[in-house]
């Protein structure tokens, strides 16, 4: 049997889950870093909270804190508008939080130091959501895993490599928000659902945070 032009079922599923992978990771950079409807980007953010505190590692607390805030609050993602129209079906309310995780991750790194204008600051912002999994990712992606994500943000890389990384974060992201799907359908009572997924979103941002802080270490301060 040919298959013609368009290639065996299997093909196309996994073409178009390649497209889902790195149209999410995009889309995330845009409205997480640059900034979507009320969302301010990230560097706008560090601005505020550097004006507002005595010094970085108080203006980095600053930011997790507001953004956990942020994730644990119900509705947000609504000023959001198309960004919600992917590839694939995604439950709005993890959308959102990984748009806040983005923008916050890029505001700690731009209080250390970082420019959110080299693509991979901006690769090293998206891999530090993927926790524990960084170091397979560099690996996949022909990176030394060594140093890791403050590794990453301070080389010069070829695209192909990053377009590569890019897609296994992406890739890692559905699969971690398939998860997390399946674990909120357990929660059928609205009250007590919603006070446990805010709690959790409130949770993993906080980890991402501290991660955050630990992998972008300080460099010199940018403009």
């Amino acid at each position: 049997m040919s298959w013609g032009r368009k290639g065996r079922p299997e093909e196309r599923e996994s073409s178009g889950l390649e497209q889902a992978a790195s149209t999410l990771v995009s889309k995330l950079v845009d409205a997480g870093i640059d900034g979507v409807g009320p969302l301010d980007p990230a560097v706008e953010v560090a601005q505020k909270a550097r004006a507002r505190r005595k010094d970085v590692n108080a203006a980095i607390e600053d930011v997790i804190s507001s953004h956990k805030k942020l994730a644990a609050a119900n509705g947000f993602v609504t000023g959001l508008g198309g960004f919600l129209t992917l590839p694939v079906a995604l439950p709005a309310n993890i959308v959102g939080f990984y748009v806040v995780a983005t923008r916050m991750v890029g505001a700690i790194a731009h209080l250390r130091g970082y420019s959110l204008d080299r693509p991979e600051v901006r690769s090293a912002v998206m891999l530090t959501l993927v926790g524990a999994d960084a170091s397979s990712l560099l690996a996949k992606a022909g990176l030394n895993p060594v140093g890791r994500i403050a590794g990453l943000a301070m080389k010069q890389l070829p695209a192909p490599a990053l377009m590569v990384l890019n897609k296994g974060i992406g890739f890692r992201l559905l699969s971690q928000t398939a998860q997390r799907s399946l674990s909120r359908l357990g929660r059928a009572v609205p009250l007590a659902g919603g006070v446990i997924g805010a709690g959790l979103d409130w949770w993993l941002l906080n980890r991402i945070g501290d991660d955050a802080k630990e992998e972008f270490v300080q460099r010199e301060l940018v403009a």
